[in-house]
């Protein structure tokens, strides 16, 4: 088959790779929490992590587009509009600084198998945003599925006695919901290009948190020698 444009070699890359970039995704987003945990049991600030990871994925998704952009210049998606950019700005502080935040914070306390099965109540929470503030419907099955959800991940990361649910496990259910949230005004720009308020997302609130990080006395840490 002989392409006529590097722009078709890009969509039939985009159409086949679906299922693998989601597993993928799936799989990065599962490592992410035993490795965040490492890194903050080696000293590192939880919201000096927060900031370093958000910007560094903002950046790298920066640069994503840019190639995207040199193999498919003329996306389907549209660009961003002045309109957006209320929405957009609660997506970067709820789902791009409070949620990262309030993660780091409770993985700091909380052992990284508890805090990743607690990370299931994100889409529990998007789902009761969805239906509560939203009005979206809900049917009794996924009303069903939900409460089965809430019960096991709790009762799989309770770790017995009066704080099997501290401070550390409120702060992941805290940005569960700070997800959730994020989830729900994300759709408001669900016709402009995911790739590009993902990264506005993680650049903005990455460099966000990264400052206050080192305003209140956080330091980057050295590199290993």
């Amino acid at each position: 088959m002989r392409l006529k444009t590097p722009g078709d070699g890009w969509k039939i890359w985009a159409g086949s790779a679906g299922p693998t970039t989601a597993l993928a995704s799936a799989g990065l987003f599962g490592a992410s929490t035993p490795l965040a945990k490492l890194l903050l049991g080696n000293g590192a600030d939880p919201w000096l992590l927060a900031g370093l990871l958000y910007l560094g994925s903002g950046l790298g998704l920066g640069l994503f587009r840019l190639i995207q952009r040199a193999f498919h210049p003329r996306g389907a998606e549209a660009p961003l509009r002045k309109i957006d950019l209320p929405w957009l700005a609660l997506v970067v502080v709820s789902g791009g600084m409070i949620g990262p935040l309030l993660l780091m914070i409770g993985l700091s306390a909380t052992p990284a198998s508890s805090a990743a099965l607690l990370l299931n109540i994100e889409g529990l929470a998007t789902m009761g945003l969805a239906w509560v503030v939203f009005r979206e419907n809900v049917d009794r099955r996924l009303l069903a599925g939900a409460a089965a959800i809430l019960a096991g991940a709790v009762l799989l990361a309770w770790t017995g006695g009066p704080a099997g649910l501290g401070l550390g496990s409120l702060a992941i259910l805290g940005a569960c919901f700070a997800w959730g949230v994020d989830n729900n005004l994300t759709r408001k720009l669900s016709s402009a290009d995911t790739v590009q308020i993902t990264a506005i997302k993680g650049v903005v609130a990455g460099a966000a948190n990264l400052a206050l990080a080192l305003a209140r006395g956080a330091a980057i840490p050295a590199p290993p020698a």
